[in-house]
């Protein structure tokens, strides 16, 4: 069963029939709501697609949970699954399937397919992660949740009990948590060669010879600065690597694990790799800026001198 009638409750249905199951969406519009799901889901009104699915795909907001009390005694001894996210980071001082949990004490609650888009179900879990973070107090549950994303083609991951749901709500919100490191690490090195090459072709020219050389800043010292950073980040794409190999010779073997820096390290070279390409790339522009800024500055000189 699926509650709701959003993008994401219309790709859970899509996803769910053409996995072999029987899928029945309750709407509270469902005349007017049919033509969106596929033939195979039975659209109807949300109290009769409860009675007739043990297991329930609660997609609807969190505000709107205090409409299906009316339902409380036919949703006895039902699965709700609640995929359910925030607008922000710790929004409500409990999770959204503790709060669910709460208002249907009769349920069992599985956290669950909320860190999965409507995309990824549509088009299958080749195109988007493949894992589906699951957690309950009901290890029954789990398991029946962890069958279906199975079935459906995704890899299920048991986070615990309902207590991890705040933490797996969180995880959708945190922009690009695998960039955070390469990008700060990126910055870091820009600011310390922007700062070297500014004071070698800027300052130290303009103390020592009285030479105002201000306007090489905008693109001469930053396209000196550039190269320096993808080569020292492509290092750094290849050293952690030198080192893994270097430890497994130390110790002999190949299945002692790697310090907790070092295997960051090697699980960020991707992310480090591509901003070593990205400056790269912007050198290049850089490159390609700077005859015409020169021709641009003759000819100036040239006009000046014709006058």
């Amino acid at each position: 069963g699926v509650l709701g009638s959003g993008d994401f409750a219309r790709s859970l249905a899509v996803r769910l029939v053409c996995s072999g199951f029987k899928v029945v969406v309750g709407s509270r519009n469902p005349k007017r709501k049919a033509s969106l799901f596929p033939a195979a889901a039975e659209v109807t009104f949300q109290a009769e697609a409860v009675k007739k699915a043990d297991v329930i795909f609660v997609a609807i907001f969190r505000e709107h949970y205090s409409t299906l009390c009316d339902l409380a005694d036919v949703l006895v001894g039902k699965i709700l699954v609640d995929v359910s996210n925030n607008t922000e980071i710790n929004h409500h001082k409990e999770s959204n399937a503790e709060y669910l949990a709460s208002l249907f004490p009769a349920c069992t609650v599985v956290k669950g397919f909320n860190v999965v888009s409507a995309w990824t179900l549509q088009s299958g879990a080749r195109d988007g992660n493949k894992q589906v973070l699951i957690c309950s107090n009901n290890q029954e549950a789990k398991r029946t949740i962890a069958e279906i994303a199975q079935v459906m083609g995704f890899t299920p991951v048991d986070m615990g009990c309902m207590s991890s749901a705040c933490e797996i709500e969180n995880i959708p919100l945190r922009l690009l948590p695998a960039w955070k490191i390469p990008i700060f690490l990126a910055l870091g090195l820009f600011l310390c060669f922007f700062t070297y090459n500014l004071i070698r072709q800027v300052i130290h020219p303009y103390i020592r010879e009285q030479k105002n050389k201000l306007y090489k800043i905008p693109i001469e010292v930053v396209n000196t600065t550039l190269p320096c950073v993808s080569y020292v980040m492509l290092s750094l794409v290849y050293l952690p690597g030198v080192l893994a190999a270097c430890s497994q010779l130390y110790y002999g073997t190949k299945y002692r694990r790697f310090p907790d820096w070092l295997d960051q390290w090697l699980q960020h070279r991707k992310q480090i790799g591509l901003l070593s390409f990205f400056c790269a790339a912007l050198h290049a522009v850089y490159s390609l800026c700077l005859p015409m800024r020169r021709s641009h500055r003759y000819l100036l000189i040239d006009t000046a001198v014709k006058q």
